[in-house]
């Protein structure tokens, strides 16, 4: 949570922040500022329409891709039976993991008032909303015929045939849809007081005054409004907690219901679940820390947000390297042969390149965030971030491909090479993202306004040089704290 430090006695040495309820942002003093900081963000910018250029770029390339392979046939996916399921699987799963951490941080620890989620959670829901809307690609571009994707929504179509519920894809699309429908209303709920604040705002355009007019319900900003919306608040983030649980782990039974070697295990939903949150937390880091620097907001995400979240990934790389050591001991313990000569051809086999990138990045230099001074440090924070990334989607990769190509018979055994098809519809996945994204910053606030203004003290009826703590008490704030704005 973000604090400052108690007054200091001059002869008292200088010390980092110590967590303190009272007031969070030290360099925050009115809502005016507030306003005026946060809504000077949504100016598009140079460097900005840059990075829309180049994920719109990524994303035509994702599309060109996918045509070809639409005129060609799946067979340029770089599948070879019995590995039907390649890069596309992959990266539905890595996608959904990265939607996980918006609901963790937006939902749970509302729940629980870490403090340290105000300034944050924010992105986390777009990147949820946005990361869901990418996964959902991915069970039509696995389809041979994509133009009949209507045929996994269950409904009663004109054979009069439902469709296959024993299919891990219509698992899927139900996962999907109740994820998106929750993420996104949760975003649209919290974000009506920031609507309204930029429908009221001075020299707007007509048009989005009329669409903010509409998007913000008539919010008044009455005590009424603020009770009803607490409460729906509060009963969306309760609604959506068992989400994190639930949705992740019918992914995950994806693989558990088969019989395949390496998947046929019960501790996939939990371990699912732990790398989900896992893997969001890494893009939360990769977001948040460059928007902090280049939109000038580093006093509203102090250090001790970047500290308190690295904790939270810290936990969860843990939870996933118990995971990793139980299958171990699973496989050992289990006495079956196939197991066994899996993960020994995991680990000593074929696939120990990508099992070596997959323990270094999620078990060995998340390690590192024991270590305060690397928790508190963005350029850190920001180098593992991309590590996790990497690693996440290497721990898909190994629990997809060694178990399909290293099955029960040996004359089965094989290899898998993605091709350029793969790659592509990869990168145009992350230019789908990443477009989606930059086009929500440029039009409405990153950082909520109105959980901001909850924090700020309370301002005084005349000029006061002093802040006022939550009980109403004066005190001085310690001007340049080492550490709380780095």
């Amino acid at each position: 949570m973000a604090t400052v430090t108690k007054p200091v006695a001059p002869d008292e040495p200088r010390r980092p922040n110590i967590a303190s309820a009272s007031v969070q942002l030290p360099a925050v003093r009115s809502y005016e500022q507030v306003d005026r900081e946060i809504i000077r963000t949504l100016r598009p910018s140079l460097p900005w329409f840059i990075g829309l250029g180049v994920a719109v770029l990524a994303l035509l390339i994702g599309i060109t891709a996918w045509m070809y392979q639409i005129y060609t046939g799946l067979g340029v996916a770089g599948y070879n039976p019995p590995v039907m399921w390649g890069v596309y699987i992959i990266t539905f799963v890595f996608w959904i993991g990265i939607g996980h951490a918006g609901t963790l941080i937006s939902a749970i620890l509302y729940l629980f008032r870490a403090g340290f989620r105000t300034t944050i959670y924010r992105c986390a829901e777009a990147m949820t909303v946005f990361a869901v809307m990418t996964a959902a690609l991915f069970p039509i571009l696995h389809l041979g015929r994509p133009w009949k994707f209507f045929w996994l929504i269950p409904y009663p179509n004109w054979r009069y045939i439902w469709p296959q519920f024993k299919s891990p894809l219509v698992w899927d699309v139900f996962a999907i849809l109740t994820y998106f429908t929750i993420s996104s209303t949760f975003l649209y709920i919290g974000l009506i007081p920031d609507v309204a604040v930029l429908r009221d705002r001075e020299n707007i355009s007509p048009i989005r005054k009329r669409l903010f007019t509409m998007l913000s319900l008539g919010w008044r900003n009455t005590d009424n409004e603020w009770r009803h919306f607490a409460r729906a608040y509060l009963f969306l983030a309760a609604l959506s907690t068992p989400l994190v649980l639930s949705v992740h782990s019918v992914v995950s039974f994806d693989f558990a219901m088969a019989l395949t070697p390496g998947w046929h295990t019960t501790i996939f939903p939990p371990y699912f679940v732990a790398g989900a949150i896992f893997s969001g937390m890494g893009m939360v880091f990769t977001i948040i820390i460059p928007l902090r620097k280049w939109f000038g907001v580093r006093h509203y995400v102090t250090i001790n947000h970047l500290d308190a979240a690295a904790k939270l990934a810290l936990f969860t790389s843990l939870v996933v390297g118990c995971a990793y050591m139980n299958e171990w001991f699973v496989a050992w313990y289990s006495g079956n042969e196939f197991e066994q000569n899996f993960f020994a051809n995991r680990i000593w086999g074929q696939w120990w390149w990508a099992s070596a990138i997959l323990y270094t990045c999620n078990m060995v230099l998340p390690l590192s965030l024991f270590v305060q001074k690397l928790r508190r440090n963005a350029a850190w924070l920001f180098i593992i971030s991309f590590t996790i990334n990497i690693g996440m989607w290497f721990e898909r990769f190994v629990i997809v491909v060694p178990s399909l190509s290293h099955e029960f018979e040996p004359w089965q055994w094989t290899s898998y090479r993605p091709t350029f098809v793969d790659y592509s519809i990869l990168i145009g996945s992350f230019g789908w993202f990443s477009m989606w994204f930059l086009l929500f910053i440029k039009q409405l606030p990153v950082i909520a306004i109105s959980e901001v203004k909850e924090i700020v003290p309370p301002q005084l009826g005349r000029q006061h040089e002093h802040g006022v703590d939550a009980a109403g008490r004066h005190f001085e704030f310690e001007a340049d704290t080492p550490g709380e704005f780095a």
